[in-house]
């Protein structure tokens, strides 16, 4: 696998950026925190699904008319996981989670496994 350089603070400017984006363009729908987090959770629920269908296609088991044929299967659930941690990461900015800090606790659980 290849890796561009992407660094952990261009990243979370960019969620800050896309917060402030979604939350001027949405503002008329979702007033309140409440409805904002909803929101968010319903969204990375639609990503995960959309990720799953992809997966399906990768392993054969999907419909062919719900396969996506103008684009590569593999680069399709690229897109759909960058989606999901996208939306996974402005919902962590949503209800106040530092989501780094949570990653690395979880990163050293697993290894003193």
């Amino acid at each position: 696998m290849h890796y561009d350089n992407i660094e952990i603070k261009e990243l979370m400017n960019f969620i800050d950026l896309e917060d402030k984006r979604l939350r001027e363009k949405f503002s008329h729908l979702y007033t309140t925190q409440k409805e904002r987090i909803f929101a968010r959770a319903i969204k990375l629920n639609e990503e995960v699904g959309e990720l799953c269908n992809e997966l399906l296609a990768f392993v054969g088991d999907q419909r062919n008319d719900k396969i996506n044929n103008n684009q590569n299967i593999s680069e399709k659930i690229n897109e759909e996981l960058s989606d999901v941690i996208i939306v996974a990461l402005l919902l962590s900015k949503t209800i106040g989670v530092d989501i780094l800090e949570g990653l690395k606790k979880k990163i050293e659980e697993i290894n003193l496994r």
